[in-house]
Order: structure tokens, then sequence, then C-alpha cells
């Protein structure tokens, strides 16, 4: 199947898109803040520059969209059309978020990742939210 948008709008919807301040990102940071997590965002002295650091719990958390970082979820199919080039970007981003991941442990950080999925109904973030809340006060 064959793209809709030409090279060029192609290219400009996709340069649009954000990785930073994503609804998801910014509903676990209001999450964060309200429970009294300080926590500092975006954090580009280490790697993978984390969405959200707490520096006295050692702990890093990614909010990661299921599409872009190869989620085994309903959320994750990739486009028909152009299916080698998403695979192969796909599978990049996987490949990177297992190295940068492995990076951080080995710093001595703790590293947790929260799926865009997992917190679309209220009932879904407040199961992922309390997970959070243990995990952080379990150090």
């Amino acid at each position: 199947m064959a793209d809709i948008f030409s090279k060029r709008k192609r290219s400009e919807i996709m340069a649009s898109i954000s990785g930073k301040e994503t609804k998801p990102e910014i509903s676990v940071r209001k999450f964060l803040f309200k429970e009294g997590f300080k926590f500092r965002k975006n954090v580009k002295t280490l790697a993978g520059t984390p969405d959200i650091v707490l520096p006295k719990y050692q702990t890093i958390v990614f909010v990661h969209g299921c599409f872009w970082h190869g989620h085994n979820c309903n959320k994750a199919k990739l486009p028909t059309s152009n299916a080698k080039f998403w695979k192969t970007k796909i599978q990049n981003n996987i490949e990177r978020d297992k190295k940068v991941k492995a990076e951080l442990k080995k710093s001595g950080w703790t590293v947790l990742t929260i799926w865009e999925c997992k917190l679309k109904s209220n009932k879904l973030f407040e199961n992922s939210m309390n997970k959070l809340r243990e995990e952080l006060n379990a150090k």
C-alpha cells in the first residue's frame, strides 16, 4: 500500500512529532509531584536523556510510546506502507533502548519503563502509578 502523503509532507509530519512533553509523560510527572517525589526531567547528561530522574531513589523512569518503542500491544502495530522502513526503524529503537538501559544499570541506576498503553484508562493509570509508588517507597 502506498503512502497517502508525498515524501515531503510525510517528512514534515514526522519532524513535528516531539519525544518530550507527551501527555503520558506529563501525567506521570503530575502524579509524582502530587505524591511529593522530587525529580528532574530530560536529563541530558545521562544515557538516553531519561524522561524522569529521581536522584534520591537512584531511579530512572522512561515513559515509552508503544508504537515508537516496539511494545507488544495493539497500539504498536506497524504501518503496512513502507513496512521495511518501519520494521527497521522500530527494531533500531528497541536495540537502542536495551543499550541505554544496560548502561544506566551499570552506572547504578534502577530503570523503570512505563508504557503508554498502561496509562490509557483511569484504572490502568492507577494500577501503574501504585506500582511505581511501591517501587520508589521500597528504596
